[in-house]
């Protein structure tokens, strides 16, 4: 019988060859257990013996999250991650089983791609995260800083003269992080350019504080005033209990138990399109608890090698994915 530990035994060590038929038997498990999904397929009348490849998979428009609970099998969240949200539109809401478990699978993620937090000094500068209740970054970032066992590490919210003098004195050996929102790092770089000297991790969102730009403006301004060769981004939602990051220039890789899916922008059920612009779905196997299997609102490009880009936004995506459930 199938439970949640003998799939937390399994998602990592995850490989290519192993991942469809894990990712099959969450999605049974899934569509069996979690009634909200189970009555999406319903209303799409899905014969769940029949599904045999990921791509087959029907992927649960993220805007449910905004509407319903969320929840596979039958227990009380530790901890409910919410989105900023935008005037007129309600919050998403991810209840979490475990805080635990996804605190660990953010290191998991974060240390397969750039390795011990141990390494790094992590200054964060996340002004509009740290102003609301709920952020799944904030509860990431304030493990990383707490892991890193650094003296140094912590938040910066407004007080960008500590953190130039912090930048500028730090000097035991440590790689130096600065991890930010986009526009928080925009206005501290106009503020204070210099020759940075640390790795620098952009998270996206001008949160209606600044003109939005492209991630290639974004990081052509960055680099400029840091004098840096390269910006790093973070993928991830609070739909999301995994992360995507690139090294640097536009393409985000995802780690073993995560899957990018292309999918058709006029028919979401047409889905594994590569090298064209395609609505983005994403496979996240640490999402046992809620749902492994997300239709974003994201617009992007899939590619052969698993990496994929992000260009922007759907437009319509909550009425199209929430009338197919009805109470």
């Amino acid at each position: 019988m199938e439970t949640f530990k003998s799939f937390e035994s399994q998602i990592y060590s995850v490989n290519a060859h192993s991942f469809t038929d894990i990712a099959l038997r969450i999605f049974r498990f899934q569509a069996q257990n979690n009634p909200v999904y189970k009555s999406f397929l319903g209303h799409l009348r899905t014969d769940i013996s029949r599904i045999g490849t990921v791509e087959e998979i029907p992927f649960m428009p993220i805007s449910f999250f905004k509407d319903y609970t969320i929840k596979t099998g039958d227990w009380i969240p530790e901890v409910v991650f919410t989105s900023s949200g935008t005037t007129g539109n309600s919050a998403s809401r991810h209840h979490v089983a475990s805080l635990g478990f996804y605190l660990q699978n953010a290191r998991r993620t974060f240390e397969y791609f750039f390795g011990p937090l141990t390494n790094y000094h992590f200054l964060a500068l996340l002004p509009s995260y740290l102003e609301r209740e709920g952020s799944s970054l904030i509860s990431m970032m304030d493990y990383f800083i707490r892991e890193s066992h650094s003296h140094v590490s912590g938040f910066y919210l407004y007080d960008v003269e500590k953190l130039k003098r912090d930048l500028s004195e730090i000097n035991d050996g440590r790689t130096i992080i600065l991890w930010g929102v986009s526009f928080a790092l925009l206005d501290f770089a106009e503020q204070h350019p210099m020759k940075l000297g640390a790795m620098l991790f952009e998270t996206g969102g001008m949160k209606g504080r600044r003109k939005e730009l492209t991630r290639e403006e974004l990081h052509q301004t960055l680099t400029r005033a840091f004098d840096v060769e390269v910006v790093h981004s973070e993928y991830g939602m609070t739909e999301l209990l995994s992360q995507a990051y690139t090294r640097g220039g536009a393409k985000f890789i995802p780690p073993p138990w995560m899957r990018i899916i292309g999918r058709d922008l006029t028919d979401p059920l047409t889905k594994g399109l590569q090298n064209e612009t395609v609505g983005i779905n994403v496979v996240d196997l640490a999402n046992l608890h809620s749902i492994a299997f997300i239709e974003t609102q994201d617009l992007g490009k899939v590619f052969g090698d698993g990496t994929f880009e992000i260009l922007g936004r759907t437009d319509n995506s909550d009425v199209r994915g929430c009338n197919l459930l009805v109470n």
